[in-house]
């Protein structure tokens, strides 16, 4: 751990995948379905519509494929319920499923357990389509505490077994405003702290919080740092590319890469042929 926790982004394995074996695969293994945890405010609807490349809010299905009225979710938020099993789906690119861990923030064991329960049951799925992906633990950076109870619960007690966790540490934007106001106080001009401020809320964020995250028992598989989301132009490349670089079966690498539509740069690196 005496270098940077940040790593650097594999090349992983090289294939070639035409469109009638990427229909194949996709027959084969459904959609890609993801599990987003995060705090309310943590940025997991940005960083969805942002994957997606839409701005528009997604359809919500039931456990059978059942597409639920929004009026209906709407009163089931009013009253503080959700149900960690509805997928959503966004029109642009249905290739993903999604699960959303509302009401994890609470960080009450019930919440806790069910998002447990939920990893546990799909891990025991019998057909790749039904099992759970990959796993994006948004956790905002812009407090002074960005590990809370449930943070430190998951990556403690939390065993994903063979689905990997990307943590994601949104909102850094706030920590490099920090970095840029302490080098100036440092005596570093407007320029200099401009040019150091990154290298320096990373640094320190990986010095004061990420190393404790990969002591303990179920740490994440890799982890990114996403800032300036709601400007324009901003996107989810480096999420998207780590989370091919770390899924170690390759059909769902396969299957991943194919339904994602935004990066070109990692359809050429695995070899993609669109």
């Amino acid at each position: 751990m005496s270098k940077s926790i940040s790593k650097p982004i594999s090349g992983g394995p090289l294939f070639s995948l035409n469109d009638g074996q990427a229909q194949k695969i996709k027959s084969k293994c459904g959609r890609f379905r993801i599990l987003i945890i995060g705090r309310a405010n943590a940025g997991k609807t940005t960083i969805l519509q942002k994957v997606c490349n839409t701005t528009e809010d997604p359809i919500v299905y039931d456990a059978n494929g059942e597409e639920i009225d929004p009026l209906v979710l709407e009163a089931s938020a009013s009253r503080g319920l959700h149900n960690i099993e509805k997928e959503l789906v966004f029109k642009s690119n249905p290739g993903f499923i999604f699960h959303d861990s509302r009401g994890f923030e609470a960080g009450g064991i019930e919440e806790l357990n069910k998002v447990k329960e939920f990893i546990e049951s799909r891990s025991k799925e019998t057909k790749l389509a039904r099992k759970l992906h990959a796993i994006w633990y948004c956790i905002p950076v812009d407090d002074s505490r960005p590990f809370t109870t449930a943070e430190n619960w998951f990556f403690s007690e939390c065993g994903t077994a063979d689905v990997p966790v990307i943590a994601i540490f949104t909102k850094f934007d706030a920590l490099d405003t920090k970095a840029f106001t302490a080098l100036r106080k440092g005596g570093k001009s407007t320029t200099e702290a401009e040019k150091l401020a990154l290298q320096h809320a990373v640094a320190s964020f990986e010095v004061v919080h990420l190393k404790t995250v990969y002591t303990l028992a179920y740490p994440p598989k890799d982890h990114v740092y996403q800032r300036n989301m709601n400007t324009e132009g901003s996107d989810c490349s480096e999420l998207v590319e780590r989370t091919a670089a770390v899924l170690d079966n390759e059909t769902l690498q396969q299957l991943f890469v194919s339904t994602q539509r935004n990066s070109l740069k990692l359809c050429i690196r695995y070899g993609l042929e669109r």
